[in-house]
């Protein structure tokens, strides 16, 4: 938990001192181009089909048996997927780029800077597929700690090149310098910390394996079916604001957005290890490991509880102060009341996260999906909604949408999380009493029954 909360604040002072430093040498209109454009990288990340959550799972299962052959052919076979789905985004984006751009009505000056950037978008798109799955391997093979300073490092990265950079004059570019050099970072030093781990062999052919596929695909499907649902709500919230409201709120949406979920994140980091521990003892489903992931679910709870209603309550006494404080000149009056609604939406969202990562682990990746589903399509609706009743959005009303969308998913996932406990405890509960059946009394109590 350590390290992920150490994570979070790293990445949190780099989200703060990034936006200012844009907004004050591109200002609102250019830094939304650059929304734009990360919008659409987005949309290619598409192109990973949920196959970095798959290894995560599957590396940590055959990491559990201590099996580094599978975990070989694991990743190679991974690896191939993502260059092959990684290849036919590029072609997309190539083709369809000026019809991307357009989508956005961008002003002319505006939409040509989009144009010449796009191409190079989607180049970087097929490199995350790779840096993605590596990152994962790590966190599968019991280091998410490594994995995550990997990562937040390498946002440092991004920041500071593409500070270097925007104080040298250049403009717009640097984000996309700064965000390439960060992937390379993460990519090397991820590579060296597998090597070091587990020694294991990516470049051979062999390790290319039909059944793995399969359950890489299997996994992923679902993973990727509930990315498209869930990567489609903030594209196409930042959308329905371009259109109605004009580029210069998409900035604003992203700061109070991301800004609510790198709260949630303070408290988030502590669990991000719950998938791959839970997909490790699964992957030997004996009494002890039914009972620690049932404790494991328990705790994280409370730490929800104990650390999150400290945190959020402060922060939504506190927000028009430390957002004037932290944006100086560059702060708008619509930003307090956004960011306390998008708060109140990732809060909520924080409550489900323990049963979202158990049902992952447990391999119950449907519901995952469907809670995805839930989100946008509750998203979608009250956003069109408002639009037929009142003719336009604000970031106020796309907020709102934001937190009845979390409000539902986190219903869901946690309903269905419940549900998927009482079935593995009952099951044990079942057996238990059959093993009983020819013992004594006081071998019934013995923690070894």
């Amino acid at each position: 938990m350590a390290s992920g909360v150490v994570v979070t604040v790293i990445n949190a002072v780099a989200m703060m001192v990034a936006f200012p430093i844009y907004l004050h040498f591109l200002g609102y209109e250019k830094y939304g181009v650059w929304l734009v454009l990360a919008t659409v990288l987005s949309f290619a990340r598409l192109g990973n089909l949920g196959i970095d959550q798959a290894v995560m799972k599957l590396v940590a299962e055959e990491h559990g048996r201590d099996d580094i052959e599978g975990i070989q052919k694991y990743v190679t076979t991974a690896l191939a997927l993502l260059c092959l789905s990684g290849s036919l985004v590029l072609i997309a984006v190539l083709v369809f780029k000026t019809q991307i751009v357009s989508v956005f009505k961008l002003n002319n000056e505006n939409a040509q800077t989009a144009l010449w950037l796009l191409p190079y978008i989607g180049i970087l798109s097929i490199y995350v597929f790779i840096v993605q799955a590596l990152n994962a391997t790590l966190s599968g093979l019991g280091r998410m700690d490594l994995a995550n300073y990997i990562q937040s490092i390498g946002r440092v990265v991004a920041v500071t090149v593409a500070t270097i950079l925007l104080y040298s004059g250049r403009s717009i570019e640097s984000l996309l310098i700064g965000n390439t050099l960060s992937y390379v970072f993460i990519h090397v030093m991820s590579l060296i910390c597998i090597w070091r781990i587990a020694c294991i062999r990516l470049l051979r052919l062999r390790n290319l394996d039909v059944q793995r596929c399969k359950r890489i695909l299997r996994f992923g499907g679902a993973v990727f079916g509930g990315s498209i649902i869930s990567m489609l709500l903030s594209p196409f919230n930042k959308l329905m604001l371009s259109r109605y409201a004009g580029v210069s709120t998409i900035p604003v949406y992203e700061i109070t957005f991301r800004g609510s979920m790198q709260v949630r994140g303070l408290v988030e980091a502590g669990l991000r290890a719950l998938m791959p521990e839970i997909s490790r003892l699964s992957g030997n489903m004996t009494r002890y490991a039914k009972d620690r992931i049932s404790q494991i679910s328990r705790h994280a709870m409370k730490l929800i509880f104990f650390f999150g209603i400290p945190i959020y309550g402060a922060l939504i006494i506190l927000a028009p102060l430390l957002l004037r404080v932290w944006l100086g000149e560059k702060f708008v009056e619509t930003l307090p009341a956004a960011f306390r609604i998008m708060l109140i939406g990732t809060f909520l969202s924080l409550l489900c996260v323990p049963a979202y990562y158990t049902l992952m682990g447990l391999g119950r990746v449907h519901h995952c999906f469907l809670s995805q589903v839930i989100q946008g399509i509750v998203n979608a609706v009250v956003v069109v909604i408002i639009v037929l009743f009142v003719g336009t959005v604000s970031i106020r009303s796309i907020a709102s949408a934001v937190v009845l969308a979390m409000g539902a998913t986190s219903f869901y996932v946690v309903w269905q999380n419940r549900r998927a406990m009482r079935k593995l405890l009952f099951g044990q509960a079942g057996r238990s009493r059959v093993v009983s059946v020819p013992v004594s009394p006081v071998s019934c109590v013995s923690p070894e029954s």
